[in-house]
C-alpha cells in the first residue's frame, strides 16, 4: 500500500494516544517500516537514531532475533494459558520467579499485568483490600508527586498529576492528593539536596494531616525518576528519606518503576540505587523491550500474605484475561538474559558517555539545566538562564523541536515546556551516542536562530 493511501487510512481510522486529534489530522502520521538496534527506519527509508527507545520501552533495542524466536517457539507450542482455575504456564511461573530473585529486599510475589496503567490500577485495588482486610478500612486516601505519571487508565490518571490527563475526564477523585515534587532546578526550597528533601518530608507530612492523619492515608506513590513530568531526578536519599516516612507513619511505600526497571537507570531496578525496598513495585516497558504487552506488579511478603489471610479460602477478586500470558512472559525470560548477558553493563558505559555529552551542551546559550541518570536523561531549554525563563508558547517546542529533531535523524521527547527527553537503548553504541549529542546541539543551534526565541531573549 503506497504511504498516501496509509496516511489517508490513519486519518480517517486510527486514534492516537495523547494526540491533538484534529492536529494530528491536519499533520497525518509518520510510517515507520523497521527498525534494528538502535535505529529506526521510515516508509521513505529514512534511518533515525532512536534516542528515545519508542516509548522509553525498547530498552534492549530492535531486531533481537533470539526475543522473535522465544516468541514464536512459544506460541507454537502453548499460545495461550489463563491463570484463572489454578492453571499457569512454564514461561510464566519461571519469570516470576526470576523476577522475584533479582527484586529488591522481600518483594517475592508478582501479579502480571499488559502494561503500566492497570498495574498501578492492580495496586491501588490491592492496597483498599490490604488496608481492609487488616482491619483499616479507613485507610483510603492516595497521595502522589505532582508532575508525576502512574498511567493513563480512570484511576491512574488521578493519581498522574499532568494536567492533559485531568482536563474533561473528570480527575483527579477525592480521595487522591498531591503534594510538590522535588523538581531541583526549580524547587522553591533551591538547589540544596538537603533542603530538597526537608521540603518533600515536610509536604507530606503537612497532606497527611490535612487528610485526616496516618489513619486515613493508604499509600504514598514515587517514581525514583519523575519520567512524562519532564524527567525530574531526586537528590540522592529522596526516595530513602520518603520511604522511611511512609513507614513511620505506617503508609505503604509504591515504587512506579514503569520507566525506570530494567537498567534504565544502571541497575535492573533503580530501587537499589536507591536503597529503597519498596511496600509495592510497578514495572513494564522495558520488562519485554516493548517487543509484546507486559507488566507487572511485586508485592512484598507483608502485604501479599494480609491479602492472602483475609481472603482464607475465598477468591481474591481481581483479575485479567491476559495476565501471565505465556507468550509474553517467554519474551520476558529471553529480554532479562540478554540484559545480563552484556546489555545492562554496555547502558551503564553508554549512559555515563550520554550524560557527560549532554553536559558539554551546558554553555549553549539556550541549555538551563541537564538531568539524569544512565540513560534517562534530560536538557531544559530557558531564553534566560539568570531566571530561568521557559521557552515562549509561540516556540511551540513540543512540535517545532520533535520536527527539528526528526529532520536532524534524531528522535527524542519534545515536552510542552521546552525541555528535551532522552531515553536510547541500553545496546547504543559509542557512535550512536555522540550522534545523539551533536545533532541535539545542532538542534538547538537551529532553535536559537528561531525568530519567537530570538525575541524572547533580548
Amino acid at each position: 500500500m503506497l504511504s498516501n493511501s496509509l496516511i489517508e487510512l490513519d486519518r480517517a481510522h486510527l486514534v492516537h494516544p495523547v494526540a491533538s486529534y484534529r492536529g494530528h489530522e491536519r499533520m497525518g502520521v509518520r510510517v515507520l517500516r523497521s527498525a534494528k538496534g538502535a535505529t529506526v527506519t521510515d516508509d521513505a527509508g529514512r534511518t533515525l537514531v532512536d534516542g528515545f527507545a519508542g516509548l522509553w520501552c525498547v530498552n534492549a533495542g530492535y531486531g533481537h532475533d533470539s526475543i522473535v524466536e522465544a516468541a514464536a517457539r512459544q506460541m507454537r507450542e502453548l499460545p495461550y494459558a489463563t491463570g484463572y482455575f489454578g492453571l499457569g504456564s512454564e514461561p510464566a511461573i519461571r519469570l516470576a520467579a526470576a523476577l522475584a530473585e533479582r527484586a529488591p529486599g522481600d518483594l517475592n510475589h508478582v501479579y502480571f499485568t499488559l502494561g503500566g496503567s492497570d498495574a498501578v490500577d492492580t495496586t491501588v485495588r490491592l492496597i483498599r483490600n490490604f488496608q481492609t482486610v487488616r482491619g483499616q478500612p479507613g485507610k483510603d486516601q492516595f497521595i502522589s508527586l505532582e508532575q508525576g505519571y502512574h498511567g493513563s487508565s480512570t484511576v491512574g490518571a488521578g493519581l498522574t498529576a499532568l494536567p492533559a490527563f485531568h482536563a474533561n475526564f473528570g480527575l483527579p477523585f477525592d480521595w487522591q492528593h498531591k503534594i510538590p515534587s522535588h523538581y531541583a532546578y526549580r524547587n522553591p526550597a533551591g538547589s540544596d539536596p538537603d533542603a530538597i528533601i526537608a521540603a518533600s518530608l515536610a509536604a507530606l507530612r503537612a497532606k497527611v494531616e490535612a487528610v485526616g492523619g496516618p489513619g486515613r492515608v493508604a499509600a504514598f506513590y514515587a517514581e525514583p525518576i519523575q519520567g512524562s513530568g519532564g524527567v525530574l531526578v531526586p537528590p540522592r536519599g529522596w526516595m530513602k528519606a520518603m520511604r522511611d516516612l511512609c513507614a513511620d507513619l505506617d503508609i505503604l511505600f509504591v515504587a512506579d518503576e514503569v520507566i525506570t526497571g530494567f537498567g534504565r537507570t544502571g541497575p535492573l531496578f533503580a530501587c537499589t540505587e536507591d536503597e529503597v525496598v519498596p511496600d509495592l513495585m510497578t514495572t513494564a516497558k522495558g520488562l519485554t523491550s516493548g517487543y509484546v504487552p507486559m507488566g507487572a506488579v511485586f508485592l512484598s511478603d507483608r502485604v501479599y500474605d494480609t491479602i492472602a489471610d483475609g481472603a482464607g479460602e475465598a477468591a481474591v477478586g481481581h483479575g485479567y484475561t491476559y495476565s501471565a500470558h505465556p507468550v509474553s512472559a517467554a519474551v520476558g525470560l529471553e529480554v532479562l538474559r540478554l540484559y545480563e548477558d552484556g546489555l545492562l553493563a554496555n547502558g551503564r558505559r553508554a549512559g555515563e558517555r550520554l550524560m557527560a555529552g549532554l553536559r558539554d551542551l551546558a554553555d549553549h546559550p539556550l541549555v538551563g539545566d541537564v538531568r539524569g541518570r544512565g540513560l534517562l536523561a534530560a536538557v531544559e531549554l530557558v531564553v534566560d538562564k539568570a531566571r530561568k525563563t521557559p521557552l515562549p508558547a509561540a516556540a511551540d517546542p513540543a512540535r517545532r523541536i520533535f520536527d527539528r529533531a526528526w529532520s536532524n535523524g534524531l528522535v527524542i521527547r519534545a515536552f510542552g515546556n521546552g525541555v528535551l527527553g532522552y531515553a536510547p537503548p541500553l545496546c547504543c553504541t559509542d557512535a550512536e551516542i555522540d550522534a545523539i549529542v551533536e545533532r541535539t546541539r545542532r538542534i538547538l543551534d537551529q532553535t536559537l536562530e528561531d525568530a519567537d526565541v530570538r525575541a524572547a531573549m533580548a
